[in-house]
């Protein structure tokens, strides 16, 4: 079993900010999707917000290893962390490409994805020798 460092870099406001942010986007993008309505601006302000959230988590994470500070696992922590932040422009692409309620649902599953990559990251980064 994993555990987080107190001073994790992944751990933290930010990475609860974007949990929430992503959360809450896929609720409007599930809304609109069983409303049967095509990805609206809302959606993709949204994602552009998460995305801005994920990109400051990576910056903060890479500082710290570039600081001393190791991930656990550093393979699976880099792939998370690369997998992250290409899961908002992902989304805006593919709902762009289908302008229909399955845009919306598009944009509702990678949202609910980002969180669990987050947390995914959390674990990767367990204390050494600890």
């Amino acid at each position: 079993m994993t555990s987080v460092s107190v001073d994790s870099p992944v751990d933290g406001i930010v990475a609860t900010v974007s949990i929430v942010l992503s959360l809450l986007v896929a609720v409007w993008a599930l809304v609109a999707a069983v409303r049967q309505r095509p990805p609206d601006r809302v959606q993709f302000v949204g994602l552009g917000v998460l995305e801005v959230a994920l990109l400051v988590l990576s910056v903060l994470a890479v500082v710290a290893v570039g600081g001393g500070d190791r991930p656990g696992e550093p393979g699976a922590f880099f792939g998370y962390l690369v997998t992250l932040v290409s899961l908002p422009p992902l989304a805006w692409v593919l709902a762009r490409m289908e302008p229909t309620r399955w845009g919306s649902a598009i944009v509702c599953a990678v949202c609910l994805v980002a969180p669990v990559v987050v947390v995914r990251l959390q674990q990767t980064w367990e204390v050494l020798g600890g």
